[in-house]
């Protein structure tokens, strides 16, 4: 039977639907847990652009790059991810393995990510899962990082401002010294503290860049290159943003040192570093096209 019949579509589309329903009945609290979090935590804020971004990929995507024009002959592995997900639901809800609130919200996500993954590989079967692998695998940035996870990351963005600071201090002839997260300058002792590791402006420009080089650049390794440049470049704006207000708090007025640019001027150095990822992906995309000619 093929997918141009309609009671065949018909009927995939009512599983779909139907699988979609049951999701939300089953993980109804882990969903809203997710979302509350994001709402009260900076470091999950991106989590509330990734099912809309995910919709619209999907829908705007199919206008392109349909599903299979054959329905595949329905195996295994979709069942199986579906029954995995729900245990693991269960396991979730029972808190099996004494799980904190933190990492058993995790495994609830994850596990309603594989539901969703299953859903597709049943009802469309694996091609219908590589014609939507992107959209797909970026659910997964729902999923709230586990506590130690979560911990590595923000250390890592403290501590790797506070040096890219300093580097800035001393390009500018500024007299420093770093102890860790410590900066020390004549008059003033500055600790890149966890709030200040920037970790909501950085998620965001990593989910940005994730879809710039998905819609915009064809070539894997070009895509794989955008996102990685992203990373030293969530360093770098925030110690850009550090050394901004420290130097406007030294040497114009001490209230940026407490003042709006400090506690919600993130967006405009986040603004910054989209500037530079726009930049390089007119390079990339240049070079890219630039490959297919010769190729031709």
């Amino acid at each position: 039977m093929t997918a141009s019949d309609p009671m065949t579509n018909r009927v995939r589309y009512i599983e779909v639907v139907a699988l979609v329903l049951g999701s939300i009945i089953i993980w109804w609290r882990p969903i809203a847990a997710d979302f509350g979090l994001a709402l009260s935590n900076d470091a999950y804020t991106h989590v509330l652009l990734i099912l809309p971004l995910s919709i619209a990929l999907i829908y705007f995507g199919n206008k392109t790059t349909s599903l299979p024009s054959t329905l595949e002959a329905r195996g295994w592995l979709g069942p199986i991810l579906l029954v995995a997900a729900f245990l693991f639901r269960c396991a979730a809800a029972w808190n099996f393995w004494h799980l904190s609130a933190g990492n058993n919200l995790s495994l609830s996500m994850f596990s309603l990510v594989i539901w969703w993954i299953g859903m597709v590989i049943h009802c469309f079967g694996l091609g219908g899962f590589r014609s939507l692998l992107f959209p797909l695998c970026f659910l997964l940035l729902i999923v709230p990082f586990p506590e130690p996870v979560l911990n590595w990351i923000t250390g890592f963005l403290q501590y790797q401002s506070a040096l890219a600071a300093s580097v800035l201090f001393r390009l500018a002839r500024v007299p420093v010294i770093r102890d860790g997260v410590v900066l020390s300058i004549p008059g003033l002792d500055i600790e890149v503290a966890r709030e200040c590791s920037s970790i909501r402006s950085s998620m965001m420009l990593l989910v940005t860049t994730l879809i710039l080089a998905h819609l915009f650049l064809r070539s894997p390794w070009r895509k794989v290159l955008l996102v990685v440049l992203a990373i030293p470049l969530c360093v770098v704006k925030n110690a850009v943003r550090i050394f901004t207000i420290v130097e406007l708090g030294t040497r114009v007025d001490a209230g940026f040192l407490e003042g709006k640019l400090h506690r919600n001027g993130g967006i405009l150095f986040l603004g910054f570093a989209l500037i530079l990822i726009v930049v390089l992906l007119w390079g990339l995309r240049r070079g890219e096209g630039g490959s297919q000619v010769r190729t031709a």
